[in-house]
Protein backbone atom coordinates (compact mmCIF):
# COMPACT_ATOMS: atom_id res chain seq x y z
CA UNK A 1 0.00 0.00 0.00
CA UNK A 2 2.61 2.38 0.79
CA UNK A 3 4.46 1.86 -2.43
CA UNK A 4 1.16 2.51 -4.35
CA UNK A 5 0.54 5.24 -2.42
CA UNK A 6 4.06 6.75 -3.48
CA UNK A 7 3.45 5.76 -6.95
CA UNK A 8 0.16 7.85 -7.46
CA UNK A 9 1.36 10.80 -5.16
CA UNK A 10 4.60 11.56 -6.53
CA UNK A 11 3.68 15.01 -7.93
CA UNK A 12 3.26 17.74 -5.68
CA UNK A 13 -1.18 18.18 -4.45
CA UNK A 14 -2.84 20.60 -3.51
CA UNK A 15 -6.36 20.63 -2.29
CA UNK A 16 -9.25 21.89 -5.11
CA UNK A 17 -10.41 25.43 -4.00
CA UNK A 18 -12.82 25.54 -7.13
CA UNK A 19 -16.32 24.06 -7.68
CA UNK A 20 -15.08 20.47 -8.33
CA UNK A 21 -15.42 20.96 -12.37
CA UNK A 22 -16.56 23.30 -15.21
CA UNK A 23 -20.33 23.07 -15.44
CA UNK A 24 -20.21 24.19 -19.22
CA UNK A 25 -17.97 22.04 -19.85
CA UNK A 26 -20.13 19.84 -22.28
CA UNK A 27 -17.31 16.92 -22.67
CA UNK A 28 -18.37 15.51 -19.30
CA UNK A 29 -22.03 15.00 -19.76
CA UNK A 30 -23.26 11.71 -20.63
CA UNK A 31 -24.96 11.60 -24.35
CA UNK A 32 -28.66 11.02 -23.22
CA UNK A 33 -28.32 14.27 -21.01
CA UNK A 34 -27.24 16.26 -23.69
CA UNK A 35 -30.67 17.69 -24.37
CA UNK A 36 -31.34 18.51 -20.55
CA UNK A 37 -27.76 20.38 -20.35
CA UNK A 38 -28.22 22.39 -23.52
CA UNK A 39 -31.78 23.51 -21.96
CA UNK A 40 -29.88 24.61 -19.07
CA UNK A 41 -27.13 26.26 -20.89
CA UNK A 42 -30.10 28.54 -22.89
CA UNK A 43 -32.09 28.76 -19.47
CA UNK A 44 -34.83 26.87 -20.50
CA UNK A 45 -34.12 24.17 -17.62
CA UNK A 46 -33.52 25.14 -14.30
CA UNK A 47 -31.01 22.19 -13.41
CA UNK A 48 -28.26 21.29 -14.87
CA UNK A 49 -27.14 17.81 -15.75
CA UNK A 50 -25.51 15.25 -13.60
CA UNK A 51 -21.91 15.42 -14.92
CA UNK A 52 -19.88 11.81 -15.54
CA UNK A 53 -17.72 10.72 -13.30
CA UNK A 54 -15.18 8.35 -12.33
CA UNK A 55 -14.86 4.78 -10.66
CA UNK A 56 -12.94 3.69 -7.34
CA UNK A 57 -11.27 0.36 -7.39
CA UNK A 58 -10.46 -0.13 -3.37
CA UNK A 59 -7.55 -2.56 -2.20
CA UNK A 60 -8.02 -3.51 1.28
CA UNK A 61 -6.03 -5.85 4.11
CA UNK A 62 -7.01 -5.91 7.70
CA UNK A 63 -8.27 -7.90 10.69
CA UNK A 64 -10.87 -10.43 11.26
CA UNK A 65 -12.49 -12.49 13.67
CA UNK A 66 -15.92 -14.36 14.55
CA UNK A 67 -18.30 -13.14 17.21
CA UNK A 68 -19.92 -16.31 18.19
CA UNK A 69 -20.14 -19.15 20.86
CA UNK A 70 -15.82 -19.82 20.79
CA UNK A 71 -13.47 -17.31 22.05
CA UNK A 72 -11.66 -16.05 18.87
CA UNK A 73 -7.84 -15.64 18.38
CA UNK A 74 -6.80 -12.98 15.88
CA UNK A 75 -7.23 -13.87 12.33
CA UNK A 76 -6.50 -11.81 8.90
CA UNK A 77 -8.18 -10.33 5.87
CA UNK A 78 -8.02 -8.87 2.12
CA UNK A 79 -9.67 -8.25 -0.99
CA UNK A 80 -10.36 -5.74 -3.64
CA UNK A 81 -13.68 -3.82 -4.21
CA UNK A 82 -14.99 -1.69 -7.09
CA UNK A 83 -17.19 1.67 -6.68
CA UNK A 84 -19.51 3.51 -8.77
CA UNK A 85 -21.69 6.58 -7.43
CA UNK A 86 -25.68 6.97 -7.58
CA UNK A 87 -24.85 10.39 -7.00
CA UNK A 88 -23.59 12.86 -4.24
CA UNK A 89 -25.07 10.60 -1.60
CA UNK A 90 -25.28 7.17 -2.17
CA UNK A 91 -23.33 4.75 -4.19
CA UNK A 92 -23.15 1.30 -4.56
CA UNK A 93 -20.16 -1.14 -3.98
CA UNK A 94 -19.36 -4.57 -5.42
CA UNK A 95 -16.33 -6.33 -3.04
CA UNK A 96 -15.00 -9.45 -2.60
CA UNK A 97 -13.01 -10.67 0.57
CA UNK A 98 -10.90 -13.41 1.56
CA UNK A 99 -10.21 -14.03 5.48
CA UNK A 100 -8.85 -16.80 7.78
CA UNK A 101 -10.68 -16.66 11.29
CA UNK A 102 -8.92 -18.47 14.37
CA UNK A 103 -10.69 -19.24 17.61
CA UNK A 104 -9.51 -21.41 21.19
CA UNK A 105 -12.03 -21.53 23.75
CA UNK A 106 -10.70 -21.38 27.41
CA UNK A 107 -13.32 -23.22 28.84
CA UNK A 108 -14.26 -27.44 28.32
CA UNK A 109 -17.00 -28.66 27.22
CA UNK A 110 -18.80 -32.05 26.67
CA UNK A 111 -20.90 -33.63 24.10
CA UNK A 112 -23.90 -33.41 27.09
CA UNK A 113 -23.97 -29.51 26.27
CA UNK A 114 -24.78 -30.12 22.29
CA UNK A 115 -27.88 -30.37 20.48
CA UNK A 116 -28.60 -34.34 19.99
CA UNK A 117 -29.02 -33.48 16.18
CA UNK A 118 -25.06 -32.40 14.95
CA UNK A 119 -24.20 -34.02 12.17
CA UNK A 120 -20.68 -35.39 12.25
CA UNK A 121 -20.08 -34.39 15.47
CA UNK A 122 -15.88 -33.73 14.89
CA UNK A 123 -16.03 -34.46 19.18
CA UNK A 124 -18.20 -37.23 19.22
CA UNK A 125 -14.94 -39.55 20.02
CA UNK A 126 -14.60 -37.74 23.50
CA UNK A 127 -17.31 -39.24 24.89
CA UNK A 128 -18.43 -37.67 28.39
CA UNK A 129 -15.05 -36.58 28.95
CA UNK A 130 -14.16 -33.25 28.08
CA UNK A 131 -13.16 -31.28 24.87
CA UNK A 132 -11.71 -27.90 23.89
CA UNK A 133 -13.48 -26.45 20.83
CA UNK A 134 -11.46 -24.27 18.22
CA UNK A 135 -11.90 -23.89 14.82
CA UNK A 136 -9.86 -22.30 11.68
CA UNK A 137 -12.39 -20.51 9.60
CA UNK A 138 -11.21 -19.93 5.79
CA UNK A 139 -14.15 -17.56 4.69
CA UNK A 140 -14.95 -16.37 1.13
CA UNK A 141 -17.08 -13.61 1.15
CA UNK A 142 -19.01 -11.47 -1.75
CA UNK A 143 -20.59 -8.10 -0.93
CA UNK A 144 -23.00 -5.84 -2.16
CA UNK A 145 -23.02 -2.37 -0.51
CA UNK A 146 -25.02 0.52 -0.35
CA UNK A 147 -22.86 3.21 1.00
CA UNK A 148 -24.51 6.58 2.38
CA UNK A 149 -21.54 10.14 2.37
CA UNK A 150 -22.58 11.39 5.39
CA UNK A 151 -20.55 15.13 4.95
CA UNK A 152 -20.41 16.33 1.51
CA UNK A 153 -23.25 17.99 1.39
CA UNK A 154 -22.16 21.23 2.70
CA UNK A 155 -23.52 24.92 3.14
CA UNK A 156 -20.27 26.25 4.76
CA UNK A 157 -17.35 25.17 2.65
CA UNK A 158 -16.20 23.57 -1.02
CA UNK A 159 -15.18 20.01 -1.63
CA UNK A 160 -14.61 18.04 1.41
CA UNK A 161 -10.89 16.70 2.33
CA UNK A 162 -12.93 13.77 4.44
CA UNK A 163 -15.75 11.69 4.01
CA UNK A 164 -17.66 9.97 6.63
CA UNK A 165 -19.80 6.92 5.78
CA UNK A 166 -21.76 4.44 6.23
CA UNK A 167 -23.00 1.15 4.67
CA UNK A 168 -24.92 -1.57 4.56
CA UNK A 169 -25.37 -4.41 2.19
CA UNK A 170 -26.23 -8.10 1.30
CA UNK A 171 -23.56 -10.57 1.23
CA UNK A 172 -22.52 -14.19 0.42
CA UNK A 173 -20.56 -16.43 2.21
CA UNK A 174 -19.02 -19.72 1.89
CA UNK A 175 -17.08 -21.11 4.54
CA UNK A 176 -14.30 -24.18 5.33
CA UNK A 177 -14.63 -24.69 9.20
CA UNK A 178 -12.10 -26.84 10.51
CA UNK A 179 -11.03 -27.89 13.89
CA UNK A 180 -8.22 -29.67 15.56
CA UNK A 181 -10.19 -32.94 17.06
CA UNK A 182 -7.38 -35.37 17.41
CA UNK A 183 -3.48 -35.31 18.18
CA UNK A 184 -0.44 -36.65 16.13
CA UNK A 185 -1.54 -39.80 17.08
CA UNK A 186 -4.98 -40.08 16.05
CA UNK A 187 -6.28 -40.19 19.19
CA UNK A 188 -8.79 -37.11 21.56
CA UNK A 189 -6.61 -34.82 23.43
CA UNK A 190 -7.05 -35.61 27.37
CA UNK A 191 -8.51 -32.58 29.10
CA UNK A 192 -9.53 -34.41 32.55
CA UNK A 193 -6.54 -33.31 34.27
CA UNK A 194 -6.19 -29.92 32.79
CA UNK A 195 -6.40 -26.91 34.85
CA UNK A 196 -8.85 -24.62 33.69
CA UNK A 197 -9.39 -22.68 36.91
CA UNK A 198 -6.63 -20.02 35.50
CA UNK A 199 -6.26 -16.73 33.91
CA UNK A 200 -7.88 -16.78 30.41
CA UNK A 201 -4.63 -16.06 28.77
CA UNK A 202 -2.68 -18.63 30.77
CA UNK A 203 -5.30 -21.28 29.57
CA UNK A 204 -5.10 -20.79 26.11
CA UNK A 205 -1.14 -20.81 26.22
CA UNK A 206 -0.96 -24.20 27.72
CA UNK A 207 -3.68 -25.48 24.99
CA UNK A 208 -1.34 -23.88 22.41
CA UNK A 209 1.34 -25.98 23.66
CA UNK A 210 -0.57 -29.10 24.28
CA UNK A 211 -2.64 -29.17 21.01
CA UNK A 212 -0.90 -29.30 17.73
CA UNK A 213 -3.14 -27.02 15.14
CA UNK A 214 -3.35 -28.74 12.34
CA UNK A 215 -7.30 -28.61 11.98
CA UNK A 216 -7.31 -32.26 10.60
CA UNK A 217 -11.04 -32.56 11.08
CA UNK A 218 -14.48 -31.01 9.61
CA UNK A 219 -16.78 -29.39 12.04
CA UNK A 220 -19.58 -30.62 12.22
CA UNK A 221 -23.03 -28.60 11.11
CA UNK A 222 -26.85 -28.71 12.65
CA UNK A 223 -29.12 -31.32 10.47
CA UNK A 224 -31.01 -29.82 7.66
CA UNK A 225 -27.83 -27.94 6.86
CA UNK A 226 -24.45 -29.48 5.51
CA UNK A 227 -22.92 -31.97 7.03
CA UNK A 228 -19.31 -32.48 7.65
CA UNK A 229 -18.36 -28.29 6.76
CA UNK A 230 -14.61 -28.75 6.02
CA UNK A 231 -12.09 -28.84 3.44
CA UNK A 232 -11.16 -32.47 4.06
CA UNK A 233 -14.31 -33.24 1.77
CA UNK A 234 -14.63 -30.08 -0.02
CA UNK A 235 -18.09 -29.91 1.47
CA UNK A 236 -18.52 -25.70 2.35
CA UNK A 237 -21.14 -23.89 4.04
CA UNK A 238 -23.18 -21.56 1.89
CA UNK A 239 -24.91 -18.87 3.75
CA UNK A 240 -26.53 -15.83 2.91
CA UNK A 241 -26.06 -12.58 4.76
CA UNK A 242 -26.52 -8.82 6.19
CA UNK A 243 -23.77 -6.81 6.54
CA UNK A 244 -23.61 -3.35 8.30
CA UNK A 245 -20.65 -0.77 9.13
CA UNK A 246 -18.90 2.78 8.94
CA UNK A 247 -16.10 4.24 8.01
CA UNK A 248 -13.78 7.51 7.49
CA UNK A 249 -11.93 8.42 4.39
CA UNK A 250 -9.29 10.94 3.50
CA UNK A 251 -8.30 12.64 0.36
CA UNK A 252 -4.49 12.36 -0.66
CA UNK A 253 -4.93 13.73 -3.88
CA UNK A 254 -7.16 13.95 -7.01
CA UNK A 255 -6.70 9.91 -7.72
CA UNK A 256 -6.24 8.07 -4.55
CA UNK A 257 -7.47 8.35 -0.73
CA UNK A 258 -7.01 6.27 2.41
CA UNK A 259 -9.87 4.91 4.11
CA UNK A 260 -10.26 2.78 7.72
CA UNK A 261 -13.83 1.28 7.90
CA UNK A 262 -15.34 -0.93 10.08
CA UNK A 263 -17.59 -4.19 8.84
CA UNK A 264 -20.05 -6.16 10.46
CA UNK A 265 -21.40 -9.41 8.66
CA UNK A 266 -24.79 -11.12 10.72
CA UNK A 267 -24.66 -14.74 9.14
CA UNK A 268 -28.02 -16.10 10.19
CA UNK A 269 -25.99 -19.19 11.52
CA UNK A 270 -24.46 -20.51 14.25
CA UNK A 271 -21.77 -23.03 12.68
CA UNK A 272 -19.46 -20.13 11.16
CA UNK A 273 -17.40 -21.22 14.45
CA UNK A 274 -17.52 -25.03 14.06
CA UNK A 275 -19.40 -25.29 17.32
CA UNK A 276 -23.34 -25.53 17.06
CA UNK A 277 -25.10 -24.95 20.26
CA UNK A 278 -27.92 -22.98 19.37
CA UNK A 279 -27.69 -19.68 21.47
CA UNK A 280 -27.10 -16.99 18.90
CA UNK A 281 -26.26 -16.51 15.49
CA UNK A 282 -22.59 -15.72 14.57
CA UNK A 283 -21.10 -12.47 13.34
CA UNK A 284 -18.00 -11.46 11.58
CA UNK A 285 -16.07 -8.33 12.26
CA UNK A 286 -13.66 -6.86 9.71
CA UNK A 287 -11.63 -4.26 10.58
CA UNK A 288 -9.86 -2.67 7.18
CA UNK A 289 -7.34 0.24 6.03
CA UNK A 290 -7.99 0.31 2.11
CA UNK A 291 -6.38 2.21 -0.71
CA UNK A 292 -8.96 3.75 -3.05
CA UNK A 293 -8.01 4.68 -6.70
CA UNK A 294 -10.40 6.69 -9.00
CA UNK A 295 -10.54 4.84 -12.19
CA UNK A 296 -11.67 6.38 -15.60
CA UNK A 297 -10.38 9.67 -17.97
CA UNK A 298 -10.19 12.42 -16.20
CA UNK A 299 -10.91 14.89 -19.47
CA UNK A 300 -14.08 13.14 -19.62
CA UNK A 301 -14.95 12.47 -16.13
CA UNK A 302 -15.01 14.31 -12.74
CA UNK A 303 -13.95 12.82 -9.46
CA UNK A 304 -16.37 10.51 -8.04
CA UNK A 305 -19.48 12.63 -6.87
CA UNK A 306 -19.09 11.70 -3.22
CA UNK A 307 -15.80 14.18 -3.19
CA UNK A 308 -18.06 17.26 -4.75
CA UNK A 309 -20.34 18.85 -2.31
CA UNK A 310 -23.80 19.34 -4.04
CA UNK A 311 -24.35 22.89 -3.66
CA UNK A 312 -20.79 24.60 -5.10
CA UNK A 313 -23.08 25.54 -8.18
CA UNK A 314 -26.06 27.46 -6.33
CA UNK A 315 -23.23 29.04 -3.89
CA UNK A 316 -20.72 29.93 -7.03
CA UNK A 317 -23.56 31.42 -9.03
CA UNK A 318 -24.82 33.63 -6.03
CA UNK A 319 -20.85 35.13 -5.73
CA UNK A 320 -20.28 35.61 -8.81
CA UNK A 321 -23.32 35.03 -11.71
CA UNK A 322 -22.28 33.52 -14.58
CA UNK A 323 -25.84 31.78 -15.76
CA UNK A 324 -28.63 33.52 -14.34
CA UNK A 325 -30.86 36.04 -15.90
CA UNK A 326 -30.03 39.21 -14.43
CA UNK A 327 -33.00 41.72 -14.85
CA UNK A 328 -31.43 45.46 -16.31
CA UNK A 329 -31.23 47.82 -13.18
CA UNK A 330 -33.47 50.46 -13.55
CA UNK A 331 -31.53 53.89 -12.36
CA UNK A 332 -34.71 56.47 -12.09
CA UNK A 333 -33.69 60.49 -12.51
CA UNK A 334 -36.91 62.38 -12.51
CA UNK A 335 -35.35 66.11 -12.89
CA UNK A 336 -33.54 64.68 -16.19
CA UNK A 337 -29.98 65.92 -14.74
CA UNK A 338 -27.90 63.24 -15.15
CA UNK A 339 -27.57 62.24 -11.65
CA UNK A 340 -29.91 59.06 -11.02
CA UNK A 341 -32.10 60.08 -7.79
CA UNK A 342 -30.10 57.65 -5.47
CA UNK A 343 -26.96 60.14 -5.51
CA UNK A 344 -28.65 63.11 -6.46
CA UNK A 345 -28.79 65.77 -3.45
CA UNK A 346 -31.33 68.12 -5.38
CA UNK A 347 -33.88 65.77 -6.91
CA UNK A 348 -36.15 69.04 -8.57
CA UNK A 349 -33.33 70.79 -10.20
CA UNK A 350 -35.28 72.62 -13.04
CA UNK A 351 -34.93 70.98 -16.33
CA UNK A 352 -31.63 72.39 -18.69
CA UNK A 353 -29.89 73.67 -15.48
CA UNK A 354 -26.24 72.51 -15.13
CA UNK A 355 -25.57 70.72 -11.57
CA UNK A 356 -22.46 69.77 -10.02
CA UNK A 357 -21.58 65.71 -9.21
CA UNK A 358 -24.45 65.93 -6.56
CA UNK A 359 -26.98 66.65 -8.46
CA UNK A 360 -27.00 70.14 -6.93
CA UNK A 361 -27.71 73.31 -9.22
CA UNK A 362 -24.52 74.67 -9.96
CA UNK A 363 -23.42 78.02 -7.70
CA UNK A 364 -20.10 79.46 -9.59
CA UNK A 365 -19.28 81.70 -7.16
CA UNK A 366 -20.74 79.89 -3.52
CA UNK A 367 -22.85 83.03 -2.47
CA UNK A 368 -26.03 80.64 -1.92
CA UNK A 369 -28.05 81.45 -4.80
CA UNK A 370 -27.78 78.93 -7.97
CA UNK A 371 -26.66 80.11 -11.17
CA UNK A 372 -29.56 80.52 -12.88
CA UNK A 373 -30.99 82.75 -10.29
CA UNK A 374 -27.79 84.73 -9.95
CA UNK A 375 -27.90 88.55 -11.72
CA UNK A 376 -24.30 88.57 -9.73
CA UNK A 377 -22.63 85.20 -11.40
CA UNK A 378 -19.16 86.42 -9.45
CA UNK A 379 -19.69 88.05 -6.73
CA UNK A 380 -16.50 88.15 -4.18
CA UNK A 381 -16.52 87.07 -0.96
CA UNK A 382 -16.05 90.27 0.48
CA UNK A 383 -19.57 91.70 -0.46
CA UNK A 384 -20.96 88.86 1.15
CA UNK A 385 -24.07 88.33 2.01
CA UNK A 386 -26.02 88.62 -1.02
CA UNK A 387 -29.68 89.36 -1.80
CA UNK A 388 -31.97 86.66 -3.37
CA UNK A 389 -30.50 87.86 -6.70
CA UNK A 390 -27.36 87.04 -6.15
CA UNK A 391 -26.14 90.69 -5.54
CA UNK A 392 -23.57 91.33 -2.81
CA UNK A 393 -23.62 94.33 -0.84
CA UNK A 394 -20.85 96.10 -2.37
CA UNK A 395 -21.31 99.21 -4.27
CA UNK A 396 -20.52 98.20 -7.96
CA UNK A 397 -17.41 100.22 -9.47
CA UNK A 398 -17.43 102.07 -12.39
CA UNK A 399 -15.74 99.25 -14.64
CA UNK A 400 -17.82 96.51 -13.22
CA UNK A 401 -20.87 97.00 -15.55
CA UNK A 402 -18.33 96.83 -18.89
CA UNK A 403 -16.96 93.37 -17.08
CA UNK A 404 -20.29 92.11 -15.93
CA UNK A 405 -21.50 92.34 -19.94
CA UNK A 406 -18.42 91.08 -21.06
CA UNK A 407 -18.81 88.33 -18.69
CA UNK A 408 -22.59 87.85 -19.55
CA UNK A 409 -21.25 87.89 -23.95
CA UNK A 410 -17.99 85.78 -23.68
CA UNK A 411 -16.05 88.91 -24.48
CA UNK A 412 -13.72 88.41 -21.66
CA UNK A 413 -12.54 84.86 -22.44
CA UNK A 414 -11.17 85.89 -25.00
CA UNK A 415 -10.14 89.52 -25.13
CA UNK A 416 -9.27 89.11 -20.91
CA UNK A 417 -5.85 87.67 -19.81
CA UNK A 418 -5.43 85.59 -17.22
CA UNK A 419 -3.83 86.99 -13.83
CA UNK A 420 -3.18 83.09 -12.48
CA UNK A 421 0.49 82.68 -11.81
CA UNK A 422 1.95 79.43 -11.82
CA UNK A 423 0.22 76.57 -10.25
CA UNK A 424 1.56 73.50 -8.53
CA UNK A 425 2.53 69.82 -10.63
CA UNK A 426 1.87 66.80 -8.81
CA UNK A 427 4.08 64.22 -8.86
CA UNK A 428 2.77 61.04 -8.59
CA UNK A 429 4.13 57.31 -7.86
CA UNK A 430 5.59 55.42 -10.42
CA UNK A 431 2.74 53.17 -11.96
CA UNK A 432 0.11 55.08 -9.84
CA UNK A 433 -2.91 56.80 -10.38
CA UNK A 434 -3.99 57.77 -6.69
CA UNK A 435 -3.98 60.96 -4.71
CA UNK A 436 -2.42 61.19 -1.29
CA UNK A 437 -2.96 63.36 1.57
CA UNK A 438 0.43 65.32 0.05
CA UNK A 439 -1.06 65.60 -3.39
CA UNK A 440 -4.24 66.69 -1.84
CA UNK A 441 -2.96 69.23 0.05
CA UNK A 442 -1.45 70.76 -2.73
CA UNK A 443 -4.43 70.93 -4.50
CA UNK A 444 -6.33 72.55 -2.09
CA UNK A 445 -3.38 75.20 -2.23
CA UNK A 446 -4.25 75.70 -6.22
CA UNK A 447 -8.01 75.77 -5.68
CA UNK A 448 -7.68 78.69 -3.47
CA UNK A 449 -6.01 80.39 -6.48
CA UNK A 450 -7.91 79.29 -9.19
CA UNK A 451 -11.25 79.92 -7.42
CA UNK A 452 -9.86 84.24 -6.68
CA UNK A 453 -9.67 84.47 -10.70
CA UNK A 454 -13.30 82.76 -12.09
CA UNK A 455 -12.11 84.10 -15.44
CA UNK A 456 -9.05 81.37 -15.79
CA UNK A 457 -9.27 78.58 -17.85
CA UNK A 458 -7.35 75.53 -15.81
CA UNK A 459 -5.19 73.25 -18.40
CA UNK A 460 -4.44 69.91 -16.73
CA UNK A 461 -2.13 68.24 -18.74
CA UNK A 462 -0.38 64.88 -18.26
CA UNK A 463 2.82 63.00 -19.95
CA UNK A 464 3.23 59.65 -21.14
CA UNK A 465 4.83 57.14 -23.56
CA UNK A 466 3.09 55.80 -26.58
CA UNK A 467 2.02 52.14 -25.55
CA UNK A 468 -1.24 52.12 -24.48
CA UNK A 469 -1.08 51.15 -20.90
CA UNK A 470 0.91 54.72 -20.55
CA UNK A 471 -1.64 56.88 -22.18
CA UNK A 472 -4.41 54.86 -20.17
CA UNK A 473 -2.27 55.78 -16.97
CA UNK A 474 -1.93 59.40 -18.02
CA UNK A 475 -5.42 59.72 -18.76
CA UNK A 476 -6.38 58.41 -15.25
CA UNK A 477 -4.08 61.01 -13.34
CA UNK A 478 -5.29 63.51 -14.79
CA UNK A 479 -8.91 62.58 -14.45
CA UNK A 480 -8.26 62.05 -10.49
CA UNK A 481 -6.69 65.51 -10.77
CA UNK A 482 -9.91 67.16 -11.97
CA UNK A 483 -12.41 65.03 -10.27
CA UNK A 484 -10.98 66.23 -7.26
CA UNK A 485 -11.48 69.74 -8.07
CA UNK A 486 -14.78 69.67 -8.64
CA UNK A 487 -16.38 67.24 -6.06
CA UNK A 488 -14.11 68.50 -3.03
CA UNK A 489 -13.49 72.08 -4.33
CA UNK A 490 -16.62 72.73 -5.62
CA UNK A 491 -15.12 74.28 -9.21
CA UNK A 492 -17.27 73.80 -12.27
CA UNK A 493 -15.59 71.87 -14.97
CA UNK A 494 -16.15 74.14 -17.58
CA UNK A 495 -13.15 75.50 -16.33
CA UNK A 496 -10.25 72.71 -16.92
CA UNK A 497 -8.88 71.93 -20.25
CA UNK A 498 -8.57 67.80 -20.28
CA UNK A 499 -5.21 67.03 -21.86
CA UNK A 500 -3.20 63.76 -21.41
CA UNK A 501 -0.49 61.95 -23.27
CA UNK A 502 1.70 65.02 -23.37
CA UNK A 503 5.64 64.56 -24.08
CA UNK A 504 6.99 65.13 -20.95
CA UNK A 505 7.99 63.91 -17.47
CA UNK A 506 5.28 60.12 -17.31
CA UNK A 507 4.60 60.82 -13.81
CA UNK A 508 3.76 64.20 -13.51
CA UNK A 509 0.58 66.47 -13.98
CA UNK A 510 0.88 69.94 -14.78
CA UNK A 511 -1.43 72.59 -13.75
CA UNK A 512 -1.42 76.10 -16.05
CA UNK A 513 -3.82 78.93 -16.07
CA UNK A 514 -4.67 79.60 -19.59
CA UNK A 515 -7.50 81.62 -21.85
CA UNK A 516 -7.49 78.87 -24.57
CA UNK A 517 -10.80 76.64 -24.96
CA UNK A 518 -10.54 72.92 -25.09
CA UNK A 519 -12.43 69.59 -23.76
CA UNK A 520 -13.15 69.33 -20.00
CA UNK A 521 -13.31 65.89 -20.73
CA UNK A 522 -12.23 63.30 -22.87
CA UNK A 523 -13.17 59.09 -23.25
CA UNK A 524 -11.14 56.80 -21.82
CA UNK A 525 -8.63 55.99 -24.27
CA UNK A 526 -7.80 52.46 -23.26
CA UNK A 527 -10.48 51.42 -20.96
CA UNK A 528 -9.03 48.00 -20.91
CA UNK A 529 -6.36 49.36 -18.83
CA UNK A 530 -8.03 51.69 -16.54
CA UNK A 531 -6.94 52.09 -12.77
CA UNK A 532 -9.80 52.03 -9.81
Amino acid sequence: MAGLISLFSSAAYSQQSDAGYDWRDSSKIPTKLLPQHSEFLNNAYPYPSRPRDQWELGLHAGHSFIIGDVSPRPGFGGGISLRKSLGHTFSLRGDYTGSFNYGLDYRPRTNAQLPGNVANNPWAGYGNNNFVANYRNALHQGNLDLIAVLNNRSHYRGNPKTNFYALTGYSVLIADVDVDAVGANGQPYNFNNFNFARPRADIKDDLKNLMNMDYESNAGALNGNRANVGRIKNNQLVRHAFSAGAGFALKLSRTINLALEQRFTFTFDDNMDGLYVGRSNDVISYTSGRLNINLGNRARRVEPLWWINPNNFIYNELNRPSHMKLPTPVLPDADGDGVTDQFDMEPNTPAGVPVDARGVARDTDGDGVPDYKDKELLTPQRCFPVDADGVGNCPEAACCKEIRDMLESGEFGRRGACNIGNLPSIQFASGGATLTNNHRNILNSAAAQIKADPTCKIRVTGHAASDKRSQQLSWDRVNAVIRYLVERQGISQDRFIFTYGEQGDPNTVDLMGTTEEGPNTVPAPHPQYRRG
